[in-house]
């Protein structure tokens, strides 16, 4: 019998997460029971509207948030509990480990140092060598994330780049330490439609040529199309589908996705009305009871104001948290023109 093929361990393993912001007069669950794991090569995405948890989730694994959250559950980065480590052992995986690009390029690099500084320090940072070949090793990342005049740009302050430059400088710091996983959270958010499939085709190419796991945030189902092989939707702070692209865009099972594909303006459906999901995002201080999203759902049945529904697991691996999910030949009608077109867009 030929040997079994070997499956390599996850670069990060997510086990029952919760985040908990406690202050004076508040106590908020942001992130309720998020499970996952990433494999290396894998890009998982984490699909939503704004205020669902996704952020939050992304800062907890490398535990960049305020004072006031309260982290449970278990975190792994490479084999290494993250939720153990001191401060200094932190700063030792952000980077080698695990690097962010962060939302806003227009405030996210520190505006008194040039961009190759900042490049060059983080190099000799971790890896201790000199600050010519830090900024030796800046240049050629600089080349790497397609900046025109990159030998020129080392000496430029971000104010000077325009919002594309930065972006592709954020991902280019975040790429200095040779990451076994990136996070991105929302990287094309504030940049123009151009500039964002430029960064798009960046990302994809560098993460196919890296072999990086990579953890996606963005609310922008098109974006998801381009970049997942996974996708987790969120809602009040809890996976509430997640399955291969494919699935979730071609077949959705959970009325909450299905809501996002028909409010989406897609090529194949332009000159038609869209379709909003009814009321506006829950308050996560004063959740309904039962499910979440029932209040804003035309498919509720009794169950859904009793309890919370579970994530019942798929076929496909993946799993939808509801109590009466759309029917196959329903998810599909909703889903057949974001199945049949996810854009190819070329790597170059």
């Amino acid at each position: 019998m030929p040997p079994e093929p070997i499956v390599p361990e996850p670069v990060v393993e997510v086990t029952d997460l919760s985040v908990r912001f406690v202050r004076r007069d508040l106590d908020v669950r942001v992130v309720d029971g998020v499970s996952f794991s990433l494999r290396a090569g894998e890009v998982l995405c984490l699909l939503g509207e704004s205020g669902s948890g996704k952020t939050v989730t992304l800062r907890a694994l490398l535990r960049l948030l305020p004072p006031y959250a309260r982290i449970a559950g278990g975190i792994r980065l490479a084999g290494r509990d993250v939720t153990s480590m001191s401060e200094r052992q932190l700063e030792a995986i952000r980077g080698p480990v695990a690097a962010m690009v962060f939302q806003e390029p227009m405030t996210a690099l520190d505006p008194v140092f040039t961009i190759g500084t900042q490049i060059a320090e983080t190099v000799v940072s971790h890896e201790g060598v000199s600050f010519r070949d830090g900024r030796r090793r800046a240049l050629e990342l600089l080349e790497l994330v397609q900046v025109p005049s990159a030998a020129a740009r080392l000496d430029a302050y971000p104010h000077e780049l325009s919002g594309g430059l930065r972006q592709r400088a954020m991902i280019a710091l975040a790429l200095c330490c040779r990451p076994a996983l990136l996070l991105a959270d929302e990287p094309t958010t504030a940049l123009d439609a151009t500039v964002q499939i430029q960064i798009l085709l960046l990302l994809r190419q560098l993460q196919k040529e890296l072999g990086m796991a990579t953890l996606f945030v963005t609310h922008d189902i098109g974006v998801a199309c381009e970049v997942a092989d996974r996708v987790a939707v969120m809602y009040a702070g809890r996976f509430i589908e997640t399955g291969p692209i494919e699935t979730i865009i071609g077949r959705p099972a959970h009325p909450f996705t299905a809501g996002l594909l028909r409010s989406t303006v897609h090529e194949t459906s332009r000159g038609a009305p869209l379709v909003p999901i009814p009321g506006g995002p829950p308050d996560l201080g004063n959740l309904p009871a039962g499910c979440s999203f029932r209040p804003r759902c035309a498919r509720q049945i009794g169950p859904c104001g009793a309890e919370r529904p579970a994530l019942r697991p798929s076929s496909d691996g993946g799993g939808v948290r509801c109590f009466n999910p759309l029917p196959a030949s329903e998810g599909v009608r909703v889903g057949r023109e974001q199945a049949t077109r996810r854009t190819q867009l070329p790597i170059r």
